[in-house]
């Protein structure tokens, strides 16, 4: 193993081995009976779910770039059975039942990836191996501790809080002080997903225009520079894009997530490390870390890096800086020691939409025709699946379950204007990177300072 050669910055992600030819642009004026802007999981996800339901709808997904190119092709390979919002806030404005049934429905979603991939022959990669979280403080400990007992409240009994040696079984971390265990999720490669989804529709009718930007969505037409598309319904599945559309630059924030993957580990080091499972690992750290072991035998890790850029802005290729480059790879050997010296072989990084109150939303505006899902705070692998479902029974006029998720409808504000937006987002990573720095001198409980951090941004 040799750690000297530099990295691939961008280019998107790992997960494509090449990046995909694009499909043709937008020919010109189109008609249909559904437009869907965006083809990422959301996007997809609602026009496999529409047609199946009603094979003879005129489905269009317009697309930017390539589907994928978004934080469905650029994710941790997470699809897990959190929810995308706060569960407490939530029950106060909506119920106590209405949150427990979502997160009956976010862990049933789980299972719903696996057997949609498993029918369509779509070859994800993907292991059903759970979730391991882990503390490495006494104050993340006592976190743990709490998002366990929080679990059990909502209707998730199969959390369970691990000792660190039950911890140790599952994955050798470095200085672990407790571990927690969820059965719902599942580890997978999101660019094979997503690019198996697209061609599912294909098969199934539904029309993908790629290199095709929407400028502005209006009642009954999205806009692009190669013509337009009239439908009497129109789904916005833009996630960490939306504030390039006209009218929502405030609407969601696009929050930047890094990942860098290792060279493939050989066995002696895997025997050490364990991970047999395929658990998707995680921290409680304030500046938290995700992770999984991928199909090929190397550890893909990621965390926040620089989380805004100024003026909601989002790059093109996905490029890091040397300097998160270089904090992932620390965190890494810190906490599996037994990666010194492994090559990073791949860097890079992806916005992902965050509302002003940190809670995910889905709803379609009858009166216009526009409809709306996404916000995912970064769980949104699975939330997209259960997000299509319910566009899906929206647009079809179906009053069920799922339209009546706590999230259907739910309006969460709009961000502050710059520069002021800017200021609080970068003043919060600052403040929960001194929080973590605090808590590593030995507090039992949480930093004060990610108190007060978490009080401003209104996180869960």
């Amino acid at each position: 193993m040799s750690a000297t050669t530099a990295p691939v910055n961008g280019r998107v992600a790992h997960w494509f081995a090449e990046l995909p030819a694009p499909r043709p642009a937008l020919p010109g004026d189109r008609d249909a009976d559904v437009c869907v802007v965006g083809a990422g999981m959301t996007g997809l996800w609602t026009a496999y779910y529409l047609k199946q339901a009603d094979p003879s709808l005129r489905i269009t997904v317009l697309e930017a770039e390539f589907a994928g190119f978004g934080a469905s092709g650029r994710n941790g390979g997470w699809a897990s059975g959190l929810i995308p919002g706060a569960r407490d806030r939530l029950a106060r404005m909506y119920g106590r039942d209405a949150v427990l049934d979502w997160q009956r429905a976010m862990n049933e979603a789980v299972d719903e990836i696996i057997a949609v991939a498993a029918r369509e022959n779509i070859d994800a990669d993907i292991v059903k191996g759970g979730t391991l979280r882990v503390a490495r403080t006494p104050a993340q400990a006592t976190r743990l501790r709490h998002k366990v007992e929080q679990d059990h409240e909502w209707g998730v009994p199969e959390s369970v809080l691990l000792t660190p040696a039950e911890s140790d079984r599952h994955i050798a971390i470095d200085g672990v002080t407790a571990g927690a265990y969820t059965p719902h999720c599942a580890r997978l490669q999101p660019a094979a997903l997503v690019r198996g989804l697209a061609e599912t529709v294909e098969r199934l009718g539904v029309t993908i225009y790629e290199k095709s930007p929407v400028t502005a969505i209006e009642p009954g037409r999205a806009l692009t520079a190669h013509g337009t598309v009239r439908a009497p319904v129109v789904l916005r599945a833009t996630e960490g894009f939306t504030s390039s559309l006209k009218g929502l630059r405030r609407a969601w924030l696009p929050m930047n997530s890094s990942m860098i993957v290792t060279e493939p580990l050989p066995a002696d080091v895997w025997k050490e490390i364990g991970w047999e499972g395929r658990e998707t690992l995680g921290d409680t750290a304030h500046g938290h870390m995700y992770a999984q072991r991928t199909p090929d035998d190397r550890i893909a890790i990621g965390g926040r890096g620089v989380p805004y850029r100024f003026g909601s802005r989002t790059d093109d290729s996905g490029r890091v800086s040397d300097r998160t480059i270089g904090q992932l790879t620390q965190t890494l050997q810190r906490m599996l020691p037994q990666t010194t010296g492994v090559r990073v072989d791949h860097a890079w990084c992806g916005v992902l939409a965050v509302p002003r109150d940190w809670s995910a939303t889905v709803g379609l505006n009858r009166a216009t025709g526009t409809g709306w899902a996404g916000g995912y705070v970064g769980h949104g692998v699975t939330s997209t699946n259960l997000a299509a479902r319910t566009l899906t029974d929206l647009v079809l006029k179906r009053d069920t379950r799922l339209t009546r998720l706590p999230w259907t409808g739910h309006r969460p504000g709009t961000w502050e204007p710059e520069p002021f937006r800017w200021l609080g987002v970068r003043g919060l990573y600052v403040a929960y990177r001194l929080a973590d720095r605090h808590e590593a001198g030995g507090r039992t409980r949480t930093s004060p300072i990610a108190t007060v951090a978490d009080l401003i941004a209104r996180r869960p």
